[in-house]
């Protein structure tokens, strides 16, 4: 009897246990919020001389706290380190042109999409016989660590370009000034914080590009306020604000409704 009453109890505390890391886990539990951005992306998330940062994502990121009544600081995050900064607790959100992709759902969780972009490719103004994706057949095509962008060329619509790696799309951007890379293919938004009188956006989109706020795996509850803070955030106008304020020169045909939700289930 002492035994199974000792089982029970050690049984009870292990639940309670759990039941409190649970509950621990979500956002909503927490004063202040860590939330990794882009600071190498302008238009969407660039570290400024002075300090912090600025951008779509940023402004995206800032509006959502506030929605859920939270502190925010922001951080610079890689593409290649968003799933294990979510997966670690290192970070709480990440706002940072995180594309909702099969894969990564394997991994984390994710709130929206908050905006959905299209894919387009980046070439230099000179250039004049590409003007679609699939004229970039043999050529140099740079491949960012921890993007998916390149796979869309390369494996989905199988173009056989010539992958050049590059740690950012400020690297490749630089590398497609110096000839080093022919193309810089991804999301329409990247692109065009990075179009200049030397480079050009060929418009021609082929992808949708979901992006999502990236947030630990199993928090439903905070996945939901999330959702309901972005809602509010395109009935109230500020969506179309900000991306007015951010791409409303860019030439790109902005979308201004509440993107359909992945369901945080």
């Amino acid at each position: 009897m002492r035994r199974i009453t000792a089982s029970v109890l050690l049984g009870a505390v292990a639940l309670l246990s759990a039941t409190a890391c649970a509950a621990s886990s979500s956002i909503l539990d927490k004063d202040s919020l860590v939330i990794g951005v882009k600071p190498d992306q302008p238009g969407l998330g660039m570290k400024k001389a002075e300090g912090g940062f600025a951008g779509f994502d940023v402004d995206v990121a800032a509006y959502i706290a506030r929605k859920l009544g939270k502190d925010a600081r922001f951080v610079a995050v890689p593409s290649s380190e968003r799933e294990k900064a979510l997966m670690d607790g290192s970070i709480d959100l990440v706002v940072a042109t995180y594309s909702i992709t099969p894969e990564r759902k394997m991994k984390v969780a994710f709130g929206g999409p908050y905006y959905v972009a299209h894919q387009d490719t980046l070439v230099r103004a000179r250039e004049s016989a590409v003007s679609g994706v699939r004229d970039l057949k043999g050529r140099k095509l740079c491949q960012v660590t921890g993007s998916n962008s390149w796979r869309r060329v390369k494996e989905e619509r199988k173009v056989a370009v010539e992958l050049v790696e590059a740690a950012s799309y400020s690297e490749c951007v630089s590398d497609l000034k110096a000839g080093k890379v022919d193309a810089v293919s991804t999301d329409d938004l990247i692109l065009a914080g990075f179009a200049t009188s030397d480079l050009k956006i060929i418009n021609a989109p082929f992808t949708d590009e979901r992006y999502g706020v990236g947030i630990q795996a199993g928090d439903l509850d905070g996945c939901e306020a999330v959702n309901k803070a972005i809602t509010q955030m395109y009935l109230d106008g500020t969506a179309k604000k900000l991306l007015q304020k951010w791409f409303g020169k860019s030439g790109l045909a902005l979308t201004f409704t509440v993107p359909q939700f992945e369901g945080c289930g």
